[in-house]
């Protein structure tokens, strides 16, 4: 059961002096063999720590096997909004939860459920990290910027990647528990995958929840177009194949809240990425129809412009 972790790691991600080597010491205790790497980056109004896991399958590239990478990308500006707010804010669930993936897969692992293939989860841990300016409510802003973390939460060994985010700011996905999004892959918004679909009745035991996403939301920050949050920035570094998994609630709740985070809603996301990477490191699970994406790319030509800022520079969001 997931809930173990993620309710552990809440007590420990709730702190001023929590980093990244704090991650790497409750991931060691589970496994001391466990791969996690922490980088520390520095920026403008701050830092944040990088914290990058990976969890070997059986027939894991890394070990030279072929079975597909999956990545699982916490997104988020921070954990936390100190001296503002005080406490975990509600933006750092898109750590909690793949942070407590992370951990769970480790101890799968050691109890003989290894995963087929590959999976890389990243993530950062800044407990003091600013504010932003939006409608309807404020964002969490983050100490360096979103192209800083694409560059280190997005790799090229990569194959799928899912981007778990706080989606709470919005008055477009009323429900509380967590939504998927679309497939997106080199600026195209393409069918939402039946797989995926599928995973997520079978997990949540509900019928799926969508979140929409408008062609704004798929291009890069700093373009001077609305968002409506940072799920999708990772599209805009990778060809491979990016879905959100939107962490919701009925009400609008800010990213800088505290004491609105529901452990219940981020197991549940825990439980989805999981089986997500089961079926997928078996060629079970399809984020997109290739022949489907191909025939698009035929007759529409390439959207990769869309994973740019375009025409004109506008200042950052």
């Amino acid at each position: 059961m997931s809930l173990k972790h993620v309710i552990e790691l809440y007590e420990v991600m709730d702190s001023i002096y929590v980093n990244g080597e704090t991650i790497k010491e409750y991931l060691h205790n589970i496994d001391s063999a466990a791969d996690v790497k922490v980088k520390t980056i520095q920026g403008e109004s701050g830092s944040t720590d990088f914290v990058r896991v990976l969890v070997k399958g059986k027939n894991g590239k890394s070990s030279g096997g072929n079975a597909p990478t999956l990545g699982i990308i916490g997104r988020l500006g921070g954990i936390g909004a100190r001296p503002e707010m005080t406490g975990f804010v509600s933006d750092g669930d898109g750590a909690l939860a793949c942070l407590a993936g992370a951990a769970k897969a480790i101890d799968m692992a050691l109890k003989g459920d290894q995963l087929e293939g590959d999976v890389i989860f990243s993530t950062h841990i800044c407990p003091t990290a600013p504010t932003l300016p939006h409608e309807p409510v404020p964002f969490m802003n983050s100490p360096v910027d979103i192209s800083v973390m694409n560059e280190n939460e997005v790799e090229d060994t990569m194959d799928a990647i899912l981007s778990i985010d706080t989606t709470k700011g919005n008055q477009v996905c009323n429900h509380k528990g967590f939504a998927i999004t679309p497939t997106v892959k080199e600026g195209y918004i393409l069918k939402i995958s039946d797989d995926l679909l599928h995973v997520y009745t079978q997990s949540a035991g509900i019928s799926p929840v969508v979140l929409p996403i408008t062609m704004q939301d798929i291009t890069p920050y700093g373009n001077g177009l609305f968002h409506i949050n940072s799920i999708l920035q990772p599209a805009v570094a990778t060809s491979s194949p990016v879905v959100g998994v939107a962490i919701t609630t009925e009400s609008v709740v800010a990213g800088c809240a505290t004491g609105a985070t529901h452990v219940t809603d981020v197991e549940n996301v825990v439980r989805f990425v999981l089986e997500v990477a089961k079926t997928y490191g078996t060629n079970k699970c399809s984020f997109f129809d290739e022949t489907q994406f191909s025939h698009m790319k035929g007759l529409y030509g390439s959207m990769s412009h869309l994973q740019t800022k375009g025409n004109e520079v506008h200042t950052h969001e």
